[in-house]
This record gives structure tokens, C-alpha cells and sequence, in this order.
């Protein structure tokens, strides 16, 4: 939502102040100065950057629309989902895990937490390494060793897309300047063509720069920044879910391992150790 309310903000300043100058938007309307920016800029995009790469930014771009999933109350499900297996296995031991994880989406346990449910990345996550304690095949740091190594390999493939569009948004003034000197040859062309003609042209070739601009730094490098701070939530739910199984790898209680878990999450998302424990016991 704030997405739309910032993008709006700019586009009514930005437009607002220029007719407050007396100035008139048609005289702004020039589509061969967009087709040359933007038809430039996204050809780069496609030339920088495998399918693979374009695929992921048409994936994450509704995305920005509608705001990061990962919510004080995702955090809640997520850590009372922990906690509610983590109490399984140690009441009835780590065996009794293994039907739950190999197969989430029948499980009666993941079915109270639909939104935890959904996310297929964490849930991976969290039975992948589940299943390698229920085997017993590593130790608590030879585990956090992979996790880590799993979490650089997320958070260096998340950071692609948005960087993609970040480098393509940098790209734009300089497609507005192509577009503006393309627009003065045209110009220099019809120098005979009287004063009139010639200062419409002229300001026809200046849009392209204006355009270019404006697009890269009230539009293209904020999703981009928008898409970035997307990406960093997302590695911090799946940050969640290693401490919390780390902690219960080593010994702790459910309850204190859901407890290291809410330490790490930003305290913009927070809950407090009595909000959880109160949702913990109810759910």
C-alpha cells in the first residue's frame, strides 16, 4: 500500500509544482522520448540479465504492491508452530516428527498455521532440517554450518532481482540523455523552420531528461529499494527458524528454544515474551 501512496505522492508533487509554474502537461507528452527511455532501459535489462534473472523480477514485482507477508502475527504462527513441534518431540520423541515433516500439507500440526503453510521456502526450510535431526545425520554445528551456507545462497539469489532493477533504474538518466541529443539532431535538421518550431523541438529533446530522471530516481530505483527490503524480511523469517531449531538441537526447552527465536525477529515485528506465550497456549 505504501507503494502506491509514495508513488502517487510523486507524480502529484512533481506535476503538481510544474503546473503550479504555469506550466501544461501536454507540453510533457512526447511518446518516442518514452519508447526511447523505456524500450532502452528494459533492453539493457534483457541484455544484463539471464531469463532466469527476468522471470524472478516479473515474479517479485507484484510483490512490492502488496507489502511483506512477514507480520507480527506470521511471526506468532511461526514460532507457535515451532513450539508445537518441538513439545511433540519431546514428549513422544524425535520419531514422532517424521510424519509431520514428510508430508506438511496433511499434517494436522502445520494445518493450524495456513500462512506458514503456504510459504514453501520456509517450510522447506524447516522440514529439511527437522528431517536431518530426526536421522540424527548431524550435529548442532555441523548443522548451523549448513544452515548458514543455505542462507548465503538465498540471500545472495533473492538479491538478484532487485539489483537487476536497480542497475536498469541508474541506467535511465542516461537513456534520457540519448533520447534529448537524438531530439536536438532532429532540431539542428529544422533550423530554417523559424523560431516557434524550432523552441517546440527543442523542448520536446529536454522531456527525454526530464523523463529519464524522473523515472530512475521516483520510480525504477524505489522498487528496486522496495524489492530489497522484501527480500530482507524474508531472510530474517527463514533467521527465525534456524535459531529456534538450533536451540532445540542443543537441548532447550520449547519454549525457551522459541525464545531465541523471538530475539532475533526486528522489533518492528516483535512480539513480547508474554503476547507469545499467551498466543502460544491458546492456539
Amino acid at each position: 500500500m505504501n507503494v502506491i501512496v509514495g508513488f502517487f505522492i510523486v507524480i502529484i508533487c512533481v506535476f503538481g509544482g510544474f503546473m503550479m509554474s504555469g506550466g501544461n502537461l501536454v507540453a510533457l507528452w512526447h511518446p518516442p522520448e518514452l519508447v526511447i527511455i523505456a524500450g532502452g532501459a528494459f533492453g539493457a535489462l534483457v541484455l544484463a540479465n539471464p531469463i532466469k534473472v527476468i522471470k524472478r523480477i516479473g515474479h517479485d514485482f507484484p510483490g512490492i504492491f502488496k507489502g511483506s507477508p512477514y507480520t507480527k502475527e506470521m511471526y506468532m504462527d511461526l514460532l507457535a508452530l515451532l513450539f508445537d513441534l518441538f513439545a511433540m518431540a519431546r514428549k513422544e520423541g524425535l520419531m514422532s516428527l517424521e510424519a509431520h515433516i514428510e508430508d506438511p500439507d496433511e499434517s494436522e500440526v502445520f494445518n493450524k498455521y495456513p500462512k506458514i503453510l503456504a510459504n514453501h521456502h520456509a517450510i522447506e526450510f524447516m522440514t529439511d532440517y527437522l528431517r536431518l535431526m530426526v536421522t540424527g545425520a548431524a550435529n548442532a554445528m555441523e548443522m548451523e554450518n549448513l544452515m548458514d551456507l543455505e542462507l548465503d545462497t538465498h540471500h545472495a539469489e533473492a538479491a538478484v532481482p532487485g539489483a537487476a532493477v536497480g542497475v536498469m533504474g541508474d541506467g535511465l538518466p542516461g537513456f534520457g540523455i540519448v533520447a534529448a541529443v537524438m531530439g536536438v539532431v532532429i532540431t539542428m535538421a529544422s533550423i530554417s523552420d523559424g523560431p516557434e518550431i524550432i523552441g517546440a523541438k527543442v523542448g520536446a529533446a529536454l522531456v527525454g531528461t526530464f523523463v529519464g530522471i524522473l523515472l530512475s530516481y521516483g520510480i525504477v530505483g524505489p522498487i528496486a529499494n522496495a524489492m530489497g527490503h522484501i527480500k530482507a524480511d524474508e531472510s530474517k523469517f527463514i533467521e527465525v527458524i534456524k535459531v529456534s531449531l538450533l536451540a532445540s538441537l542443543n537441548g532447550y526447552s520449547p519454549q525457551v528454544a522459541v525464545e531465541f527465536g523471538r530475539k532475533v525477529i526486528f522489533t518492528s515485528e516483535r512480539p513480547n515474551f508474554l503476547e507469545l506465550e499467551d498466543y502460544v497456549k491458546r492456539k
